[in-house]
């Protein structure tokens, strides 16, 4: 089972406890008026889906139900940090020799 920090609650838990609400960092149009259907339809509907590190909104539904965001890999499900809404990400890239960020905190 996949364990996940938790960066409110400071604690690693079962992903049960968890739920991914899709791509991280998309900002909201400034102003939602001034928007054509097409820049709305692309706000709100498209979104990427690499192969490898991509950043990912989560929420900690069974737990603290604070938002935050995940740094995976989406071929190997290896979740490489957690960081809160604000913070920039600390991995952009897969590191050579990698270890998951649950596994470093076992050790």
């Amino acid at each position: 089972m996949l364990q996940i920090f938790c960066p409110h609650c400071a604690e690693l838990r079962s992903e049960e406890e968890f739920h991914a609400s899709g791509q991280a960092h998309i900002p909201r149009p400034l102003d939602p008026a001034a928007c054509t259907d097409e820049q709305w339809g692309t706000y709100m509907f498209f979104r990427d889906n690499p192969r490898g590190i991509h950043h990912e909104l989560w929420i900690h539904a069974a737990g603290c139900r604070q938002y935050f965001n995940a740094t995976r890999d989406t071929v190997t499900y290896e979740i490489f940090e957690t960081y809160k809404i604000g913070e920039k990400p600390q991995v952009t890239a897969k590191p050579a020799g990698a270890v998951p960020e649950a596994a470093a905190r076992e050790e």
